[in-house]
């Protein structure tokens, strides 16, 4: 079994939004992420998609989405992004998933070798960008919900490595030490997946490994529209 990531895939929804007004590098950038999972993941394997999977606004515009990607090899494993307006309750979320689909909402799920958990994030602050009142309500209200998620994995997980999605990155190249960090230290992650970062954006991102803990930038652009593999032996 192996274990890949993508995210902000940006699927069209019912609002039929195409991507390529963000670049022509976005041009059928769907059909090459097909092309690649096709070949590359087995039914056995599992993908994890770290927020921003439809354009849809509400959940019935999203499902000919979910539909797409249930359609393709492997288990799914689901967090909300900043722009799926349409994941309205967990419960019908799950309920609109085709089969071997999964939806986490700061909770955790068991994939054999490893357990997965994740919830959304948000901006943390900086010394040069401090977070408003309303910013610091969210971060706080996430850095909870991402204990939440911890927690619930680490029942599952007995001595199993656990991986962690985010949508916001839990850290930049030049800023690596946050309370999302160090709460990822502190219950010995695995892997932190993470995406939202786009364009020039992507240049803030970081992969590599950072106090134990391994991360990895997985916008789907980032990664030349290709699955991310993750080294679950290292």
């Amino acid at each position: 079994m192996r274990l890949f990531a993508i995210g902000d895939l940006h699927l069209s929804g019912g609002d039929e939004k195409p991507m390529n007004v963000f670049g022509e590098h976005w041009e059928g950038h769907f059909e090459r992420i097909c092309a690649d999972w096709r070949i590359r993941v087995a039914d056995e394997d599992a993908v994890l998609i770290p927020g921003d999977f439809s354009w849809a606004m509400q959940l019935k515009d999203a499902v000919p989405d979910l539909q797409q990607i249930a359609a393709l090899p492997g288990r799914k494993v689901f967090i909300k992004g900043n722009h799926d307006y349409w994941w309205s309750s967990l419960t019908q979320v799950k309920e609109a998933m085709g089969e071997g689909m999964t939806a986490l909402q700061h909770t955790a799920v068991d994939l054999g070798p490893w357990v997965v958990c994740g919830t959304r994030g948000w901006l943390f602050p900086t010394p040069a960008a401090p977070l408003d009142e309303e910013n610091e309500k969210v971060y706080r209200r996430e850095l909870a919900r991402l204990k939440l998620a911890l927690d619930d994995a680490k029942r599952k997980a007995g001595d199993r490595p656990i991986v962690v999605m985010l949508h916001y990155p839990p850290l930049f190249d030049t800023f690596r030490d946050t309370e999302f960090t160090a709460l990822l230290e502190a219950y010995h992650v695995h892997t932190a997946v993470y995406g939202h970062l786009h364009g020039a954006g992507i240049r803030a991102g970081f992969t590599g490994e950072h106090r134990g803990v391994r991360y990895a930038l997985t916008s789907c652009d980032s990664l030349d529209f290709k699955l991310y593999e993750l080294n679950m032996n290292a």
